[in-house]
């Protein structure tokens, strides 16, 4: 049996959903705006806000926000949270201030460079740890540089041609 679909009724499907996708870029773009608009805002307050502190860092995980409040943040970090960000994961940080041990939230790019078991000198707004001013008895390491995906792709590809030419050589031997 042999469907026949004629060409205006395929072309006006796909201009339908051009329609569609567009509506959703423009929908994207205006939230997005509002976003920024707003994180620029509430930029000034966290700078305002900004003091260091040495603390000796305990631990670091990444939790889902309910596992985080268990852990030991404040609950008005849930009650605060956008639902579309409730089902991120969230840099925590045990972290002993003082005598007393705090639940403390990082930024993505300095939970990666958070030494464990150290003592840190780090610019603090609230619970929120914005950046490492200084390690005790070392240097402040090197975020890593990640790889773009076509470098990715090189790599794979380089250690393919590698694993070929070594094959090739145990087959002649």
């Amino acid at each position: 049996m042999l469907l026949a679909i004629s060409v205006q009724t395929v072309f006006s499907i796909l201009f339908a959903v051009l329609i569609i996708l567009l509506a959703i870029l423009v929908i994207l773009y205006i939230l997005g705006r509002r976003l920024q608009e707003k994180q620029a805002m509430q930029q000034p307050m966290l700078e305002a806000n900004t003091m260091e502190v040495s603390m000796l860092i305990i631990d670091k995980k990444k939790l889902g926000v309910k596992e985080a409040v268990a852990a030991g943040l404040p609950e008005q970090v849930e009650k605060q949270m956008p639902i579309y960000a409730r089902l991120t994961k969230l840099p925590v940080v045990k972290a002993k201030v003082g005598p007393k041990v705090l639940t403390l939230m990082a930024d993505p790019s300095v939970y990666e460079i958070l030494p464990l078991k150290k003592e840190v000198k780090v610019a603090v707004s609230g619970i929120y740890i914005r950046s490492v001013k200084s390690v005790r008895g070392g240097t402040i390491p090197e975020q890593p540089k990640k790889k773009g995906f076509l470098a990715k792709l090189r790599g794979k590809a380089e250690n393919a041609v590698k694993e070929a030419k070594t094959e090739q050589g145990k087959k002649k031997k």
